[in-house]
């Protein structure tokens, strides 16, 4: 096994906010490619019955049709779904997998398409044992086309809701006001993210009072940045209330008007 294997990855935003996500390992990661691959042979299965019409008349050319069948079924099945589900096949929804920028920054196109072409080369010589070696022997769980694509396959959270009503007695969250913010702000924040704001709420009296104030800080810049409630709900709130704000809206609770 390699040496110094990480089972997390920890990234921080620009806001100085840091969150660690569970890496996916060798076995998962085989799970969820049983199940892709069962899609991917049945998407085989169906073209192939075309191709077999089209021997009668070229056995040439429907030997040749079925060799790029095969790869285009193989790669594009991945780039695909990937591009279309950020980062995650049906396999990987399955298992509650997703691909992600090694770094944390937006998977881009020419990374999925990249991680899928060397799937061939991953494939190889039967069995995905190149890929699976690969996986067994890096530090951070990476088959090559992850290594040449600067991605990694992390797990995703299962976000358990807590008694919320009792976590935030007292609170009336202003953004409820504007619905359709809460509805863009709950889009465009990931699982890891929702954690991360419940995490702190959570943990709150256990920090110091100066790192209470820094985390709260960074997790309330992050927030904003993702969606800008107007200033007349905003105005006054501190950095604390406002990210309790936020955990509110992102359980889908109704604030309480004041008294």
């Amino acid at each position: 096994m390699a040496l110094g294997k990480t089972t997390e990855l920890k990234i921080q935003t620009p806001e100085g906010v840091e969150f660690a996500l569970p890496l996916a390992g060798p076995v998962i990661r085989c799970v969820a490619w049983a199940f892709d691959l069962v899609v991917i042979v049945a998407v085989f299965q169906l073209g192939s019955q075309f191709l077999q019409l089209l021997s009668l008349i070229s056995p040439d050319m429907s030997m040749a049709l079925n060799v790029t069948l095969q790869f285009v079924t193989l790669v594009g099945y991945g780039i695909f779904f990937e591009w279309f589900w950020s980062g995650q096949t049906l396999g990987k929804r399955i298992m509650k997998l997703q691909v992600i920028d090694e770094r944390g920054l937006t998977l881009r196109l020419n990374q999925i398409i990249l991680r899928n072409l060397f799937r061939v080369l991953d494939s190889l010589p039967m069995f995905y044992m190149v890929g699976g070696l690969s996986c067994l022997f890096t530090a951070r769980a990476q088959r090559l086309g992850d290594l040449a694509a600067g991605t990694l396959v992390v797990r995703r959270l299962e976000i358990v809701e807590p008694e919320i009503d009792e976590l935030l007695e007292g609170d009336e969250n202003s953004f409820q006001q504007y619905p359709r913010l809460e509805a863009r702000l709950r889009q465009k924040v990931s699982p890891e993210e929702v954690r991360l704001a419940l995490d702190a709420v959570l943990r709150r009296n256990e920090l110091a009072l100066k790192e209470r104030l820094k985390v709260f800080k960074g997790l309330a810049e992050f927030f904003r940045a993702k969606v800008e409630f107007p200033e007349e709900v905003t105005h006054g709130l501190s950095d604390e209330q406002y990210v309790r704000n936020v955990v509110a809206t992102l359980f889908h609770r109704k604030g309480r008007s004041k008294k």
